[in-house]
C-alpha cells in the first residue's frame, strides 16, 4: 500500500484518565478566591505507563464566607512517569468544596463612662476601633452595649462589653467576626 492521502488521515486520540481524590483545605476569609488543593489520583492508564500529577491550582466560585462552596480546579498538570503525558486527556472532578470562615477582628479603644448611682448596670461605651480587615475593606462597628460588674457605687469597676455588630451595607461584613 502506498502512503496515506490527506483525504483519508487517520488519528490517535488521547485516552482520558479518571482524576479522583483531590481536597480542598478550608481557610479563614483573606479577601481572595485562592484555594489550596491537595491529594489527587490518576486512574486509566495504560498497561504499566505511569503519570503523575503535576501542579494543582484552584479557586473557590466567590471571595465569600460560607459552607461547601464550590471549588473549581484552574490547574491539572500530568508529569511523565513511564508513559507519555500527550497520551492522556482528563477531566477535571466534579465535587471539589471547602468552607471560607470569618475573619475575626480586633475591638479597641472603647472607653466606658463614670456615672452617678442608679440602680443600674447599665453603662455607656464610646470609642472602639477595628483592626485586623483585608485590604482597604471597611466596616463599622456598631450596637456595643456595656454592663458594669454590678450595680453598686465603687472605684475601678470592670465593664463587660457586648454586641459589637458589623456593618457596611454591602455584605462585607458577614465576611468579618468580633
Amino acid at each position: 500500500l502506498g502512503a496515506a492521502s490527506a483525504s483519508n488521515a487517520v488519528f490517535i486520540t488521547p485516552k482520558a484518565l479518571t482524576v479522583s481524590g483531590i481536597s480542598a483545605t478550608n481557610k479563614v476569609y483573606d479577601g481572595t478566591t485562592a484555594a489550596t488543593l491537595s491529594g489527587g489520583t490518576l486512574s486509566g492508564m495504560v498497561g504499566s505507563e505511569t503519570l503523575n500529577l503535576g501542579a494543582i491550582a484552584g479557586a473557590f466560585a466567590s471571595k465569600d464566607v460560607g459552607t461547601g462552596k464550590a471549588v473549581s480546579l484552574s490547574t491539572i498538570s500530568l508529569t511523565d512517569g513511564t508513559g507519555s503525558a500527550s497520551n492522556y486527556t482528563f477531566s477535571q472532578p466534579a465535587g471539589v468544596t471547602a468552607d471560607i470562615t470569618p475573619k475575626a477582628l480586633t475591638v479597641s479603644g472603647i472607653t466606658a463612662a463614670s456615672k452617678v448611682y442608679d440602680g443600674s448596670t447599665a453603662a455607656t461605651l464610646t470609642g472602639g476601633t477595628l483592626s485586623g480587615l483585608v485590604g482597604n475593606e471597611t466596616v463599622t462597628l456598631g450596637a456595643l452595649t456595656g454592663a458594669f460588674a454590678d450595680k453598686n457605687a465603687g472605684n475601678g469597676k470592670s465593664v463587660a462589653i457586648s454586641g459589637g455588630q458589623l456593618g457596611d451595607g454591602t455584605g462585607l461584613a458577614a465576611n468579618y467576626s468580633v
